[in-house]
């Protein structure tokens, strides 16, 4: 691929008619120049209510407590079922419309590493102010604030139910047949910033969970007096928080309330295996499904060496000559439908959700990655047979409703000189225009990135 190639499609989403050409001349500093932390969030999502709004439409209940948790659950999941849609198809208008991909791209890397899945519905509702309000304000910033917004958001806080957690000898505690959660801890250090090679203990796991008690949701009809603290819609009930020393990672964590989770995510954004780990989710998305090592070791030195400067360390990626070679990675449905959609420049709200659909055919609906894990980053986990099939469907789908494009000049926008004669003599030697716009679409050129 030319620079211009790799800018487009390995560092954006796919090239838009032009784009190519208006980029051509400096592709590094076209991308580093979208590398400014005054994005103004897309107007699709910044039209769409944030988590306040939403938490203030659940009802304010009395009664019987289980019968309060069942209408409570009820109307969690019909907040879901409404919002969702409209959640996931303003995210993937933002993507198609985007005059800066790579930030778009960055919230999508954001998102999935910091996973908060619909399949859990008690958190489905709330994913798209989770992205506004905890991945998009951070992209650009330090790793720990990005990291510390993202653990004590009130969708990750019921995702992975530190909502629910309570200190075993907190005053709630003593009085309740309920105790501690340790998913957000484990995830926390196994995904979000140890790794799972990190040097962590079970041990370890179960000190930063007592950390993280008594960090939750407002709850409706909760006394303003219960609360001490509040971060955005989060707030910190001291009567649930485990009350005396925890020790984590070989250091003593004194009971500082609602500033202990603060110590203790600071000290993992810090962690050598922080860098490591970051460093090569980062190249494996950008570079390889196995980066090089010396690339890998550059970003790490880069994320270590800054206190965790995203900014700095997406320079450092975007200067290493690693990422400008190899045959790149097997798109993602993500990346190949929202790629199809910038190709035809199709840009209206109804294609959006139309794209919503070709997600949900192809295997990757959008907001409902499988685990906590997120979605898998390498190429080998979107090559089975049935997945490719799908794709050869959704591609003659496309083509019918775009027999009018010239599939050359579709491909000269697209892919560029990266066409080979094999794939160009193919699109000139299919039966119509629609068969051929199809096969761009599934040639090995449009399919990687």
């Amino acid at each position: 691929m030319t620079a211009a190639l790799l800018a487009a499609n390995r560092f954006g989403l796919g090239a838009r008619p032009g784009e190519l050409k208006a980029i051509v001349g400096d592709p590094r500093g076209w991308l580093k120049a979208q590398l400014d932390p005054g994005h103004a969030v897309p107007a699709p999502i910044a039209a769409l209510p944030g988590t306040e709004a939403r938490l203030a439409t659940l009802p304010t209940l009395m009664g019987d407590p289980a019968e309060v948790q069942k209408k409570l659950a009820q109307a969690v999941l019909k907040a879901a079922r409404d919002q969702l849609p409209q959640d996931s198809a303003a995210r993937l208008q933002a993507a198609i419309t985007a005059q800066t991909p790579l930030v778009e791209r960055l919230t999508a890397f954001w998102s999935n590493h910091f996973t908060v899945s619909g399949a859990r519905p008690v958190a489905a509702g709330l994913i798209g102010p989770y992205e506004v309000e905890a991945i998009r304000p951070h992209l650009f910033g330090r790793f720990v604030d990005l990291l510390k917004a993202a653990t004590l958001h009130p969708a990750m806080l019921l995702y992975l139910d530190n909502a629910i957690s309570i200190g075993p000898n907190s005053r709630a505690g003593q009085r309740r047949d309920k105790g501690l959660n340790e998913n957000l801890a484990r995830e926390l250090m196994e995904l979000h910033t140890l790794g799972v090679d990190g040097g962590y203990s079970q041990a370890d796991v179960t000190e930063l969970a007592k950390v993280l008690t008594g960090w939750t949701i407002r709850r409706p009809n909760q006394p303003q007096r219960a609360i001490a603290a509040t971060r955005g819609s989060a707030v910190f009930i001291p009567a649930i928080h485990e009350p005396g020393e925890k020790s984590l990672l070989g250091r003593t964590y004194r009971d500082t309330a609602e500033n202990e989770a603060d110590a203790a995510l600071e000290d993992l954004a810090r962690h050598p295996a922080t860098a490591r780990f970051i460093a090569t989710k980062l190249a494996r998305h950008f570079i390889a499904d196995a980066p090089p090592p010396e690339a890998v070791a550059a970003l790490a030195d880069t994320f270590a060496k800054t206190d965790g400067d995203l900014t700095a360390v997406y320079a450092r990626l975007i200067d290493l000559d690693a990422a400008w070679s190899g045959e790149g990675k097997y798109r993602s449905p993500y990346d190949w439908v929202v790629a199809i959609f910038r190709a035809f420049a199709a840009d209206t709200p109804d294609r959006a959700s139309r794209a919503v659909q070709a997600l949900n055919q192809l295997g990757q609906r959008l907001y409902f990655a499988p685990s906590p894990a997120g979605w898998p980053d390498d190429s080998s986990s979107w090559l089975a047979p049935e997945s490719l099939l799908a794709r050869v469907d959704y591609a003659e789908a496309v083509g019918r409703s775009k027999s009018e494009s010239d599939p050359l000049q579709l491909a000269d926008q697209s892919v560029g000189a990266s066409l080979s004669t094999e794939s160009k003599l193919s699109i000139q030697r299919a039966p119509s225009r629609s068969d051929a716009v199809a096969l761009l679409l599934v040639s090995p050129e449009f399919l990687r990135r």
